[in-house]
């Protein structure tokens, strides 16, 4: 890391445009614990500044580039710890080799006068492999994040040669940057993180083309950053509503059907997947939906939602909640986007499901609800539209 510092230098003249020029090490041995040679200088007139090495090769590491300085008693420092920016799109900042460098100052005054002074600093290391970043890969490289289960997140997945600190983040189209992994020590190994298309803080992002940048650096200063676009489309918040219930009759006889009239509508901005039997299917109180049509409606993964109705005193618990569901369509399943296997509600639309259930617990007096069930994520507007039904034998 490169510092530009105002640090105060006793009994120096400021009347020379550059003067008082040097290092506090002429030898840099760098181990990754901050070691370094600070070369500072003093500015006798305003004047714009540069700092560059040189290696015997010729080859020219510039460290600061035509930079204004004020003309001022204290004396201007850089702090260079063995490291040098470079043009190489991938390795952004590299650890200088082994090797005597010739270090310029140059200062170019407001008027067009010039100065100039050098000196050697040698580096003795072990020469460090950079962190380069192999095999990066984002998959899928387009996500939807409305959880349908479908290309919801995407997984990022690279190799390390060496440790490193890394950094993720995503840069938006409008130039906005979110950070996602900051200042993570990752090893040698292979390594895997998984976005879900949202902020640290749970933001979802909107739709359009954003670009992944990972930056890796080790301890000896060598930065490496590769660069990859991600697109989301298709992203939004799934959101459903309950909007009217009915079950009745309130009275029957033991073997009886109770109807139950159930309305919903996709109050969200993205399509929601349901499945399950359709509206008119009927169960017997003694059904559970897993077992039903040869397990055909057992719960799926993916985000799907079905609607469903329960009773205060069901003995199953948690795991055999709403054990009566269908599916969340106004359509019948020779119509569904998957025929007969699954349907989407979009935005905006309502279904009217009708449930039907044989009665057959001997007892005098049951108490249903109704409630919208999301496969492996909870139960949403739970208990809702609860009616007791009086038994007779």
């Amino acid at each position: 890391m490169l510092l530009a510092l105002l640090v105060p230098l006793a009994s120096c003249g400021t009347s020379a445009l550059l003067a008082n020029v040097g290092p506090t090490a002429i030898e840099l041995r760098p181990t990754g614990r901050g070691e370094h040679s600070t070369i500072s200088y003093t500015i006798g007139k305003s004047a714009r500044v540069s700092v560059y090495l040189t290696d015997a090769a010729g080859t020219r590491y510039t460290l600061r580039e035509n930079e204004v300085r004020l003309a001022s008693p204290d004396a201007y420092a850089l702090d260079f710890d063995g490291t040098a920016p470079t043009t190489d799109p991938i390795l952004k900042q590299k650890a200088l080799p082994s090797g005597t460098y010739t270090y310029t100052v140059q200062a170019t005054a407001d008027d067009g006068s010039t100065a100039q002074s050098q000196g050697t600093i040698t580096i003795v290391g072990t020469n460090p492999k950079p962190p380069l970043i192999d095999n990066l890969v984002v998959f899928p490289n387009t996500i939807s994040p409305n959880a349908d289960g479908i290309d919801d997140i995407a997984e990022i997945t690279y190799q390390l040669p060496v440790s490193a600190t890394v950094d993720l983040t995503f840069t938006g189209p409008e130039g906005s940057v979110y950070q996602f992994v900051a200042d993570d020590k990752e090893g040698p190994i292979p390594q895997r993180h998984v976005w879900n298309g949202k902020t640290v803080d749970n933001t979802l992002l909107p739709d359009g083309v954003y670009t992944l940048t990972l930056r890796a650096q080790d301890l000896f200063g060598n930065l490496v950053e590769r660069q990859v676009p991600v697109t989301i489309a298709g992203g939004g918040q799934p959101e459903v509503k309950i909007t009217f219930t009915n079950i009745a009759p309130e009275a029957i006889m033991k073997g009886d059907v109770i109807t139950v009239t159930m309305r919903v509508k996709n109050t969200g901005d993205v399509p929601i997947r349901t499945y399950g039997p359709p509206s008119g299917y009927e169960y017997s109180t003694d059904d559970v939906f897993s077992s039903v049509a040869g397990g055909k409606y057992v719960v799926k993964p993916g985000g799907f939602w079905r609607i469903g109705v329960d009773w205060d005193a069901n003995s199953g618990g948690a795991a055999k909640r709403y054990p009566y569901r269908w599916a969340l369509s106004p359509r019948p399943p020779e119509q569904w986007k998957i025929p007969n296997e699954e349907d989407v509600l979009l935005p905006g639309e309502e279904a009217e499901i009708i449930g039907r259930i044989r009665v057959l617990q001997p007892e005098t007096k049951m108490s249903f609800y109704v409630g919208l069930i999301q496969d492996g994520v909870g139960f949403f507007q739970d208990r809702t539209g609860r009616t007791i039904i009086k038994i007779g034998f």
